[in-house]
């Protein structure tokens, strides 16, 4: 399978509908696709649930989209930080839901919903507030809960490079949410700093093959 390489980023993100769940990688700023996130914002699309690490930094990327009144829910793990002015207002007001799930828990839940898992049970979050309503299980002694996929009608993931197919590489710290959030999600879109041609890239460094990647944008085309 061969990915459609955009002419820029408002490209890669038409056809996003009102009332999707869209998958946004990165930890923090590291790995945060801003340029499909701006795209997305020009692009119009509304009552959005966003799955992120965290709840947006700053005025800019995540943040911003949150300032468009343009995201119903959140689904993250980190949703308060020093600079998470913009959703904490939202929040506060009642104009945007929350739902926290652990880190690891999260990761977790796409990486089921891309390896066709129904449910899995996860010591995580059992006994505490996350885990209300959940059914619950002793494993091996252990309380577990009930878990289940976070699958998404698009993922927005920012990689190192691509050849022309769509395979992508990631760099360091970058490589967060991304992999599995390109196997959770029916479209695949990736901002990436540099496009190779088709056989640069060592298969070996390859993370996210081309399977997985619908389009495919070169930031400074945004």
């Amino acid at each position: 399978m061969t990915a459609q390489l955009c002419a820029d980023a408002d490209e890669a993100v038409a056809g996003v509908e009102d009332g999707s769940t869209v998958l946004v990688g990165g930890f923090g700023m590291a790995g945060m696709p801003v340029a499909l996130i701006d795209a997305l914002i020009r692009q119009g699309a509304k009552d959005l649930t966003v799955v992120s690490n965290n709840a947006g930094n700053g005025d800019t990327g995540l943040a911003a989209l949150l300032a468009e009144g343009r995201v119903r829910k959140v689904i993250c793990s980190f949703p308060r930080q020093t600079d998470s002015h913009v959703f904490d207002g939202l929040y506060r007001a009642g104009r945007t839901e929350l739902e926290v799930v652990p880190q690891g828990s999260l990761a977790e839940r796409m990486r089921a919903a891309g390896a066709g898992i129904g449910a899995f049970y996860c010591p995580t979050g059992a006994g505490t507030l996350l885990a209300e309503g959940k059914e619950t299980r002793v494993i091996d002694g252990r309380p577990h809960v009930l878990e289940y996929p976070i699958r998404g009608d698009v993922a927005l993931i920012g990689a190192h490079r691509a050849d022309r197919m769509g395979n992508l590489v990631y760099r360091k710290t970058a490589r967060n949410f991304g992999p599995v959030m390109a196997t959770a999600a029916t479209t695949v879109v990736a901002q990436v700093r540099e496009i190779v041609e088709t056989g640069a890239l060592d298969p070996e460094t390859v993370v996210t093959p081309s399977i997985y990647v619908d389009r495919v944008v070169q930031e400074g085309t945004a």
